[in-house]
């Protein structure tokens, strides 16, 4: 991701030249050839032949057998070759395992030969073949980190600093890993030019660009999805296991339930990643010694799951749940209609930030006011104060992170001593770090801002502070609740709204919910047969990744067992 559209990009030095990085590239030997060939179709094709153009979805594999392949992208409006195919080699990235829109062209330099593996055969082979699956998706990865490194700017967004959907735009695209560059329209004169050549007015923005495809004036984000191919689910698709959320504990189910053998829909009303996704940086993660981000470990996992086969759709919200008659499926409806069918649910959908009960407090979301600190916030609020409000892990670690970009970070919070809530590990990090200051016992009694905040009044010690905090900037760390007001009353809930479980539930839940089986609700089964609830979601769950990615990969073992349990009682039916 860059700031502005990148006039000396450094691929424009070295498209027609020299090799591509080794890591981007593999060349695939005549034996693995072979292996290749049992998934694929060969086809002969001319000279100028184009393969896939900008814009198409679900595009072959394509593995050059003869002849020579390049690859093109319209950046900062002109064609660029940034990569070229020859035998043995193949082309695509993560969008050919998706399905999402390509932001290329494949087009022949020379006459040849191409073996075309159309998505479903590379979905298997990519389960059945691990080493050739290996090869795949270490390229893909490459490849997608190779275009976010090097100023590529297949995809521009124009628009105001200060404009919510210009965030929610780069959000999504940061989320899905989606390559592009943002043009402030307030301070660049590049915006005005791009505006003129396309025939648009100021009145018109947020403008989406891809390449030379596609034009998006004032988009929403569903008109965004639709075009980058960011939820590809139809109506009426059913599978063995619909989960419901992304972040660590419903990947983790998918990726186990996946790669078990179960089909598996996944959807999330933002993206991979849930709260943990925010994360800066998480360091006590077992196996990551020098920590890793949360979006980077949401990459990780998203990709996981979709090498073994898991569909997810984003952004998409989930409106009710309910059993079919018969009782041996559910049906998921969305908010915009759609219904999907799955014989067992695993609500992983976590926990949605607290708000601040203030006046003005959405009006300043988006504007000011932000509920993560990645680096895309961090570009944001460079060189400028900011206020991390909270007292937790998260509160610390979004602080440490906006200090290496804001001039000073004002951590504020409730309790009198932060110890109480944070690891001590980084409460000794916030007290060593010159820039952040910590304000015990304060919270925000008031927000500022002509359009954008500006200001903070603020409460020490349950009275009002002479003088408030001049910041553009505040980002609310004070804990979540649970986001399950869209499911029926049946399914027994906590008083705060967390999922009953296992033996958490009493009787009367099960009475509630008219519980026929002759057995108890597995560990993470809810009131409702084969319908779960892992995460923070779950009432008495303890509140970290870890634990979350436990519970999602345990619970596919009682999943496996009731699918089995209601296939042995159809037979005997």
């Amino acid at each position: 991701m860059t700031d502005s559209l990148p006039h000396q990009s450094p691929l424009r030095r070295n498209t027609d030249a020299g090799a591509p990085p080794a890591a981007v590239n593999f060349t695939f030997s005549s034996a693995e050839i072979e292996q290749l060939r049992q998934f694929g179709q060969a086809r002969d094709h001319a000279a100028g032949a184009v393969l896939f153009t900008e814009g198409d979805k679900a595009v072959d594999c394509l593995v050059v057998l003869s002849g020579q392949l390049d690859v093109l992208v319209t950046d900062a409006g002109e064609t660029r070759r940034i990569g070229w195919m020859t035998p043995g080699q193949f082309s695509g990235d993560l969008a050919v395992l998706t399905g999402q829109t390509t932001l290329a062209t494949g087009k022949m330099a020379e006459a040849g030969t191409l073996l075309h593996i159309p998505q479903e055969d590379f979905q298997r082979l990519l389960v059945e073949n691990s080493a050739l699956s290996d090869v795949f998706i270490r390229a893909f990865v490459a490849r997608r980190a190779w275009a976010r490194t090097s100023g590529l700017a297949t995809t521009v967004i124009v628009g105001s600093r200060g404009d919510r959907t210009v965030f929610a735009i780069r959000d999504l695209f940061t989320k899905h890993e989606v390559n592009h560059a943002w043009i402030n329209s307030d301070d660049d004169p590049v915006a005005q030019k791009i505006l003129v050549t396309k025939g648009f007015t100021t009145d018109d923005l947020p403008v989406v660009l891809r390449g030379s495809s596609l034009a998006l004036r004032k988009p929403n984000i569903r008109e965004v999805s639709e075009a980058y191919g960011l939820d590809l689910l139809p109506d009426g698709a059913c599978a063995d296991v619909l989960i419901v959320g992304a972040g660590p504990a419903g990947l983790a189910a998918s990726v186990y339930a996946a790669s078990e053998g179960l089909s598996v829909l996944t959807i999330d009303t933002d993206g991979p990643g849930g709260q943990a996704g925010t994360s800066s940086k998480i360091e006590n993660y077992l196996g990551f010694p020098t920590g890793i981000s949360g979006r980077e470990l949401a990459n990780n996992a998203a990709v996981q799951a979709q090498k073994f086969g898991v569909r997810i759709a984003s952004p998409v919200r989930a409106e009710k749940l309910e059993p079919l008659t018969g009782g041996n499926a559910y049906c998921l409806t969305l908010a915009d209609g759609r219904a999907f069918k799955a014989k067992a649910v695993v609500i992983a959908t976590g926990a949605q930030y607290r708000k601040l009960p203030i006046d003005q407090l959405e009006i300043f979301e988006g504007r000011g006011i932000y509920y993560g600190a990645t680096p895309m916030e961090a570009q944001l609020c460079n060189d400028q104060d900011v206020a991390v409000v909270g007292a937790g892990n998260s509160a610390g670690q979004g602080a440490v992170f906006l200090s290496q970009s804001a001039r000073q970070v004002h951590v504020l919070y409730r309790r009198p001593d932060i110890r109480e809530t944070m690891s001590e590990y980084l409460v000794r990090r916030l007290e060593e770090t010159p820039n952040i200051h910590l304000h015990p016992e304060t919270e925000i009694s008031a927000f500022q801002g002509d359009g954008h905040l500006a200001q903070i009044d603020v409460m020490v010690g349950g009275k009002p502070a002479g003088t408030g905090l001049s910041t553009p900037y505040v980002f609310l760390f004070i804990g979540a609740a649970p986001f399950t007001d869209w499911l029926p009353n049946t399914l027994a809930k906590g008083p705060r709204g967390f999922i009953k479980t296992g033996a958490d539930l009493g009787n009367l839940d099960l009475v509630k919910a008219q519980w026929t089986l002759d057995r108890m609700p597995t560990r993470y089964e809810t009131a409702l047969p084969r319908v779960y609830a892992v995460g923070d979601v779950r009432i008495g769950s303890v509140k970290r990744v870890a634990n979350a990615v436990g519970e999602g990969s345990v619970v596919v073992s009682d999943i496996h067992a009731a699918l089995a349990e209601m296939a042995d009682v159809a037979a005997q039916g």
